[in-house]
């Protein structure tokens, strides 16, 4: 194991014999780290929190820390953070509450960029990119693949579809559906089109982008139908296809509602 003869690791926490962590970094009791993660200088790993493997957790992270929650008062809550994430320098992430799912949980193969938060009781999937200072409120989810632009804030409990693309120094207090490109602040909140390129990146065929496109002409570019027989007539008209099928679910299960609302368009 390399360990800076500066760094502070509480004899109870566990860390990989193939970990290396950098001076003056902090490991509490109730960690574990997993094999051939680096933490850098200076980084403050505490509570229970378990890390997988290969993990990059930068200078002057938190990670771990206590919820900020004013109803939180010391209950054993966790964090668990999956494989092959690069946690950059002073991102914080905090663990769970109980009256939330008593863990926040981070995937694998995640960009945080610097100054990140996410904040207690989300659920981050695999391969998100958030870039600097983006904002998690308690009780987020970002599903898979999403990608968050700087300086966004996002508003508790608010959900965000896998593939969403989310433009820098927006404010998020609506769900954002997936496959979407989404800008803007709470109530001028606007979706510009499909993210084409990226779904393309991703391995979508293009007749699952052209569907997706037939489907975000009739779910946000027909403001006289309803959205209960805009989504209606989108299964109609496009049936037998499975993004289609979840941009529509994503809609029917919002509890906060979802952003819906058109701008300038990018198609």
């Amino acid at each position: 194991m390399n360990i800076h003869p500066t760094a502070v690791i509480d004899p109870e926490a566990k860390v990989h014999a193939s970990t290396t962590v950098g001076p003056y970094a902090v490991i509490e009791k109730g960690v574990e780290i997993g094999p051939d993660c680096v933490v850098c200088p200076h980084a403050v790993i505490t509570g229970l929190t378990t890390i997988g493997a290969r993990n990059t957790i930068g200078s002057f992270t938190n990670i771990g820390g206590p919820p900020q929650d004013l109803k939180y008062n010391n209950e054993p809550t966790r964090l668990v953070i999956g494989d092959d994430n690069q946690i950059r320098e002073y991102v914080s992430i905090h663990r769970g509450t109980p009256g939330g799912h008593g863990v926040t949980t981070v995937g694998s193969g995640n960009l945080l960029m610097a100054y990140t938060h996410i904040a207690h009781d989300c659920v981050v999937g695999d391969h998100v990119i958030m870039a600097n200072a983006a904002t998690l409120g308690g009780h987020v989810e970002v599903a898979d693949r999403v990608i968050i632009g700087g300086l966004t804030a996002v508003h508790q409990f608010v959900r965000i579809g896998e593939y969403a693309y989310i433009g820098g120094m927006s404010g998020l207090s609506k769900d954002v559906p997936p496959y979407v490109i989404m800008a803007g602040i709470r109530n001028q909140m606007r979706v510009t089109g499909i993210n084409r390129i990226g779904l393309r990146r991703s391995g979508f065929s293009a007749d699952e982008i052209k569907k997706l496109g037939q489907a975000y002409k009739i779910i946000f570019r027909s403001p006289e139908l309803l959205l209960q027989d805009a989504l209606a007539k989108t299964l109609e008209e496009i049936p037998d296809c499975a993004p289609v099928a979840k941009l529509v679910n994503f809609f029917a299960t919002s509890k906060r509602g979802a952003v819906r609302m058109a701008g300038d368009d990018e198609e």
